[in-house]
Protein backbone atom coordinates (compact mmCIF):
# COMPACT_ATOMS: atom_id res chain seq x y z
CA UNK A 1 0.00 0.00 0.00
CA UNK A 2 1.44 3.54 -0.69
CA UNK A 3 -0.18 6.77 0.60
CA UNK A 4 0.85 9.71 -1.12
CA UNK A 5 -0.59 13.52 0.17
CA UNK A 6 0.16 16.29 -2.55
CA UNK A 7 0.22 19.67 -0.20
CA UNK A 8 0.04 22.02 -3.51
CA UNK A 9 -3.01 20.77 -4.59
CA UNK A 10 -4.15 19.25 -1.15
CA UNK A 11 -4.85 15.80 -2.32
CA UNK A 12 -4.96 12.46 -1.29
CA UNK A 13 -3.63 8.93 -3.47
CA UNK A 14 -4.26 5.52 -1.45
CA UNK A 15 -2.81 3.00 -3.23
CA UNK A 16 -4.10 -0.41 -2.43
CA UNK A 17 -2.34 -2.46 -4.78
CA UNK A 18 -0.81 -1.78 -7.92
CA UNK A 19 -3.27 -3.36 -10.93
CA UNK A 20 -4.25 -2.60 -14.28
CA UNK A 21 -7.27 -0.14 -13.46
CA UNK A 22 -10.04 -1.19 -15.70
CA UNK A 23 -12.35 1.30 -14.45
CA UNK A 24 -12.50 4.94 -12.70
CA UNK A 25 -15.64 5.73 -10.29
CA UNK A 26 -16.43 9.29 -8.89
CA UNK A 27 -17.95 8.54 -5.51
CA UNK A 28 -18.95 12.22 -4.97
CA UNK A 29 -17.82 15.35 -6.40
CA UNK A 30 -14.03 15.29 -4.55
CA UNK A 31 -13.66 11.28 -4.86
CA UNK A 32 -12.63 8.87 -7.35
CA UNK A 33 -12.14 5.29 -7.12
CA UNK A 34 -10.23 2.83 -9.23
CA UNK A 35 -11.43 -0.68 -9.65
CA UNK A 36 -9.99 -3.69 -11.48
CA UNK A 37 -11.50 -5.96 -13.93
CA UNK A 38 -12.84 -7.94 -10.89
CA UNK A 39 -14.38 -4.73 -9.01
CA UNK A 40 -11.35 -4.87 -6.45
CA UNK A 41 -11.04 -1.43 -5.12
CA UNK A 42 -6.71 -0.81 -6.56
CA UNK A 43 -7.22 3.27 -5.10
CA UNK A 44 -8.63 6.00 -4.02
CA UNK A 45 -8.10 9.45 -4.59
CA UNK A 46 -10.03 12.17 -2.49
CA UNK A 47 -9.66 16.24 -3.32
CA UNK A 48 -9.39 18.93 -0.18
CA UNK A 49 -7.91 15.98 1.79
CA UNK A 50 -6.63 18.23 4.53
CA UNK A 51 -11.17 19.62 5.38
CA UNK A 52 -12.43 15.88 4.59
CA UNK A 53 -9.60 13.76 6.07
CA UNK A 54 -7.37 15.17 8.63
CA UNK A 55 -4.37 15.07 6.20
CA UNK A 56 -1.59 15.95 6.88
CA UNK A 57 -1.30 14.26 10.54
CA UNK A 58 -1.47 10.91 9.89
CA UNK A 59 -0.71 7.31 12.25
CA UNK A 60 -0.07 4.43 11.61
CA UNK A 61 -0.52 1.19 13.48
CA UNK A 62 -0.16 -2.62 13.03
CA UNK A 63 -1.90 -4.83 15.38
CA UNK A 64 -1.19 -7.82 16.17
CA UNK A 65 -3.27 -10.86 15.48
Amino acid sequence: MKIRYFADTDTLHIEFRAAQISETRDLDENTILDVDTLGNICSITMEHASERAGIPEFSYEQIAA
